[in-house]
C-alpha cells in the first residue's frame, strides 16, 4: 500500500496455535470492539454482514456499516490470505465510507511460543487524503489504528488469560 503506515501489537498466550487461530479466524470475535459504542468511535458502532463463507476463506467478503455522529460509514473487506494456523490477512476493496482512514490491510501472524502461541495483530493503513479531516488524519488515523490492534490483542488476552502483551 503506497503511503501506508503500520501498527502492531504482539500477545503471548497459553493456547495452541490451532486454538488461537480458530478464535482469531472469526471476524465477529476479532472485530467485536467495533460493534459496541466507544469513545474512539465517538459513541457510534458498526454491524457486520458476511458472505456465505463467513469471512473464513480467501475471497470471502466482509461488510461493516454504521454511523458516527450522524455520518453513515461503510467498509468492505476481502480475505486475501488464510494459512491455518499461522496467518490471515484481509483488506479493504473499492471505495470506502470511513472518516480518518482511506484504506487498510489487516491481519495476524501466529507462532509457537514456549508451550503456547504468540500472535501479532497488525494494520497497514493509508490516512484520509481528502475532506476537512485530511489535515488531522495522520494523528487521528494513527490513534485509531493503535486502538484497533490493541483492542484485538486485549480480546485475545481476555479469552486465553495471558498476562503479557508487548507493543513496539
Amino acid at each position: 500500500m503506497s503511503g501506508s503506515h503500520h501498527e502492531e501489537v504482539t500477545v503471548h498466550v497459553a493456547a495452541s496455535p490451532e486454538r488461537l487461530f480458530e478464535h482469531l479466524d472469526d471476524p465477529t470475535r476479532l472485530g467485536g470492539h467495533m460493534t459496541k459504542p466507544s469513545g474512539m468511535m465517538l459513541g457510534g458502532s458498526m454491524s457486520y454482514e458476511f458472505d456465505e463463507r463467513g469471512g473464513r476463506e480467501v475471497g470471502s467478503v466482509i461488510r461493516m456499516t454504521g454511523a458516527i455522529l450522524g455520518l453513515r460509514l461503510g467498509v468492505e473487506e476481502i480475505v486475501t490470505e488464510r494459512i491455518p494456523p499461522r496467518r490471515k490477512v484481509w483488506e479493504t476493496r473499492g471505495p470506502q465510507r470511513m472518516i480518518v482512514i482511506d484504506s487498510y490491510r489487516m491481519g495476524f501472524n501466529i507462532e509457537n511460543d514456549f508451550g503456547g502461541a504468540r500472535a501479532t495483530v497488525f494494520i497497514d493503513y493509508v490516512p484520509a487524503q481528502s475532506g476537512l479531516v485530511r489535515l488531522l488524519s495522520l494523528p487521528l488515523a494513527r490513534a485509531y489504528a493503535r486502538w484497533c490492534v490493541q483492542r484485538m490483542a486485549d480480546d485475545v488476552k481476555e479469552q486465553f488469560g495471558t498476562a503479557r502483551a508487548t507493543a513496539p
